[in-house]
């Protein structure tokens, strides 16, 4: 995730249950059934809600606020059309965990195919896999019928040109020549390691996974997560969305959780995954949250993120 815009907001969490029955329940209140996400993306917890409302499953409604929130291009880092990387190709990651039998199912670098989250479903259900990668995950998607289609846009491809006309800047280079804080690749390896990596990259645009959480008035359990990644990523990289544990978990004898924020350093913690163990051990949604993210500050004080919890019996909160 990129910084600009991240330093002058909140990391609000939208906790949008259903507008006219849970708007008065206090933060943490217990109700079921519950849909909550990262971001204000009210459209895709709408479809999510929408679909629990008509008796769907919460893995059918984690799988449509996610897809919805594809559709519409969530704040440009959701979906097709945004966060180009160094070759100005958009790429998608996305996960899906039922928390009642902990299958899981993900994709990454996920190209030409839309439905990021419609793939990821379809690894859990048609393969014995969790995670599919690169072009052998879309050959993967085409084969089970999915469109497709070119993720590029002319947003993108001026925010890719742009970049370039800008000397590749900000990059996540380090350690390589020609110098990455002043120039263009290709890039080749230095002798030393001598760049510790703490370079500013406030000039970059923010970016706002979508992860969500839904449970069912039974107490059943799902999470997800959609995302396009990080703008002008090196071509190849994943962030923690796709990774179960990182970027969401869910257990239906617990509950679940979802982060967003910088997948490069969540990725290492796990913090989901923490969270929801926390929670396994007793703590409050609030308190489980909070120490999955103080986890990952005690080594990366600066760290920008957020991560939302809910248990199986309707009790919510957040950290960051």
């Amino acid at each position: 995730m990129s910084m600009s815009r991240t330093r002058s907001r909140t990391w609000t969490m939208w906790l949008l249950l259903a507008v006219n029955l849970f708007i008065s329940a206090p933060l943490g209140h217990a109700s079921l059934p519950l849909v909550i996400n990262t971001w204000p993306f009210k459209d895709a917890t709408d479809a999510a809600w929408n679909i629990l409302q008509s008796g769907g499953s919460v893995l059918d409604a984690v799988e449509r606020g996610c897809s919805r929130c594809e559709e519409l291009q969530c704040d440009g880092s959701v979906g097709y059309g945004g966060s180009p990387d160094e070759r100005g190709e958009t790429t998608l990651d996305a996960m899906i965990i039922n928390g009642d039998t902990m299958e899981v199912g993900a994709v990454a670098d996920l190209r030409r195919i839309k439905n990021a989250i419609g793939v990821a479903r379809a690894v859990m259900e048609r393969t014995t896999h969790t995670l599919l990668v690169g072009e052998s995950a879309s050959v993967f998607a085409e084969n089970m019928g999915f469109t497709v289609e070119d993720l590029s846009t002319n947003t993108s491809r001026q925010l890719f040109f742009e970049w370039r006309k800008g000397s590749c800047q900000p990059n996540y280079r380090k350690n390589v020549f020609p110098d990455p804080s002043k120039h263009c690749g290709p890039y080749k390896p230095l002798d030393s390691l001598t760049d510790p990596r703490t370079r500013n990259y406030a000039s970059a645009p923010s970016h706002d996974t979508i992860g969500m959480i839904a449970v069912d008035a039974e107490g059943h359990v799902a999470a997800g997560t959609s995302t396009n990644g990080l703008t002008h990523k090196v071509p190849g990289r994943v962030g923690d969305s796709p990774i179960v544990g990182a970027g969401a978990y869910a257990d239906s004898s617990v509950g679940g959780a979802a982060a967003t924020g910088d997948g490069d350093v969540m990725m290492r913690f796990l913090p989901s995954f923490l969270a929801v163990e926390q929670m396994r051990g007793g703590a409050d949604p609030s308190s489980a949250c909070r120490t999955a993210i103080s986890r990952i500050k005690r080594y990366h004080p600066h760290f920008f993120g957020a991560i939302i919890c809910a248990n199986s019996t309707g009790s919510y909160g957040k950290g960051f």
